[in-house]
């Protein structure tokens, strides 16, 4: 099936999430929904049956995934499994980089963060780095705009987004500076490969199956 040029920019958050969902391996969608909920996902995007089902449907289309098999157990429905192509683990790490470079989709970058364990340590520092950069100049705009309303004797009161959004570069900046150290140490184990499939996984994703 011909791929679409712009697979990752026609992504979803869900798209996303299901793309590295079966970069652990195949799975069925009502897999890959409990599995989602056992690891509190709904803090990064709202996850319902229907999203998720029509989501599968137009990954399949693109391209991104692909059937491999079907099963029904006693009187539960028919489930049908999916794996990750070669084109949809292209897309999904070409969103991932993209994601986690930018500054401007908060959610996106929420879920890139989450997911960064499938890029390789050199790739999540190349980005990261490009991300602070942009979080600099962000934060150094915000701090000399409130300094110049302030000698122009601006209210307070319609300054208050503006020193939030000011204290909040500041501190991400903080945290992105001492995740940038963690990554440029070997010690802290990064990357596809340094991912232990650890009795807790294995136990989750067996519950998810049933």
């Amino acid at each position: 099936m011909r791929v679409p040029n712009d697979t990752t920019d026609r992504l979803t958050p869900m798209g996303v999430m299901v793309l590295a969902l079966l970069s652990e391996g195949d799975m069925h969608p009502y897999e890959m929904v409990r599995l989602m909920r056992a690891r509190r996902d709904e803090r990064l995007l709202s996850i319902t049956n229907g999203t998720l089902y029509h989501t599968v449907g137009r990954l399949q289309r693109s391209g991104l995934l692909e059937e491999v098999g079907t099963d029904r157990e006693g009187n539960r429905p028919e489930r049908t499994t999916y794996t990750l192509t070669d084109a949809g683990k292209d897309a999904l790490l070409r969103w991932l980089r993209r994601e986690l470079s930018s500054i401007d989709r908060p959610t996106e970058f929420r879920i890139a963060l989450a997911e960064a364990h499938n890029l390789e340590r050199r790739d999540v520092i190349e980005n990261l780095r490009v991300r602070r950069d942009a979080l600099a100049e962000a934060h150094v705009s915000h701090r000399d705009g409130l300094t110049g309303a302030r000698h122009k004797n601006v209210p307070e009161q319609v300054l208050v987004e503006f020193e939030r959004q000011e204290v909040l570069l500041e501190a991400e900046l903080r945290w992105l500076d001492s995740l940038l150290d963690r990554l440029a140490s070997e010690s802290f184990p990064w990357g596809p490969d340094a991912f232990e499939y650890s009795d807790r996984y294995r136990a989750q994703r067996k519950a998810a199956q049933q």
